[in-house]
């Protein structure tokens, strides 16, 4: 008899811990909880954390997150306004704001993000293929930070588009166009972001091929100023060489003046004092620059050049 009664208490605890394990749940800060029993839901969705209870067995407990999701778009090739190709990658964050509908529309994470894809990525394409490509890129008309600067002129700032939307503008009318439209699944798309902007391959290599065409027309543009302000320089050189060369030019030319001058008063004054001391000096002179080694001289006796080879008289 004891056995018996130890069995069946036993047995009566066995199924009281299995009938509260089965009825309690608990519910996590970063979840929500809804309770159906045979599909349907019963009651208020649970988004209030702590223990919880329900009925073992018959109900069941369905769990969602309560906080914020993140769809990560597939890259795609859309055209612009002005039929430039572009490669664009979006995300977004949402969250369940309404369970019951999320249940008993799409059920689960991936269902949704396919919901997601269908409703986003035709909102994005439809803002961005609305504008030029620079309203994709650029918020504002702040001047860009690149410039040219070319000898003898000021910097100037480049203002050469006029931003009417701007990028973040129109990412928030994807946000517009698309939460509407998710709201029947109880999903709130709390925003879009465009993650990354590239040229499709053939368009970059064209941006690219241009951007090294106008580099090297800087380049040539510098080298021909260059060029042009080497040459300067050499002519202004060659102006101060002939300017020194003339000046040096008059001015040993001026001295070899005043000192062949100054030579022939002394040959003056010699010749004055002795005149057959003169010339004899004046014809040794002359016999040393004719009568040189290996030359022939022809004269008759009777020349009065020949008279110092004769005697002096």
């Amino acid at each position: 008899m004891n056995n018996i009664m130890r069995t069946l208490f036993i047995a009566v605890i066995a199924i009281g811990i299995v009938v509260v394990y089965n009825s309690a749940y608990i519910v996590d800060e970063t979840e929500q909880v809804i309770v159906t029993q045979f599909g349907r839901v019963v009651g208020k969705p649970v988004t209030t954390p702590g223990l919880k209870f329900k009925l073992p067995f018959f109900q069941q407990a369905n769990y969602f997150p309560n906080n914020l999701l993140t769809w990560d778009g597939d890259p795609g090739q859309v055209p612009t306004k002005d039929k430039t190709y572009i490669w664009v990658d979006t995300f977004a964050r949402w969250k369940i704001v309404d369970s019951i509908k999320y249940f008993q529309t799409v059920n689960n994470e991936f269902a949704a993000l396919e919901r997601l894809d269908d409703i986003i990525d035709p909102a994005m394409r439809n803002l961005v293929t609305s504008y030029p490509l620079v309203e994709s890129v650029r918020n504002t008309d702040r001047p860009m930070d690149t410039f040219e600067s070319v000898s003898g002129e000021s910097k100037k700032r480049i203002h050469q588009y006029t931003i009417e939307l701007g990028r973040d503008e129109i990412t928030k009318q994807i946000v517009q166009q698309a939460r509407p439209k998710l709201a029947p699944f109880g999903i709130e798309l709390v925003d879009v972001k465009i993650k990354r902007i590239n040229y499709i391959e053939s368009v970059r290599r064209a941006v690219y091929d241009r951007m090294i065409a106008e580099r090297n027309q800087i380049a040539e543009k510098y080298r021909a100023e260059g060029k042009g302000e080497a040459s300067n320089i050499r002519g202004e050189k060659e102006k101060e060489l002939q300017t020194i060369t003339s000046q040096a030019y008059e001015e040993a030319q001026k001295i070899k003046g005043d000192a062949d001058a100054k030579a022939t008063l002394i040959y003056a004054d010699a010749y004055g004092v002795d005149p057959d001391f003169y010339a004899f000096l004046k014809t040794m002179e002359v016999y040393k620059a004719t009568m040189k080694k290996d030359s022939t001289l022809i004269l008759s006796t009777d020349s009065d050049f020949m008279k110092y080879f004769k005697g002096i008289e």
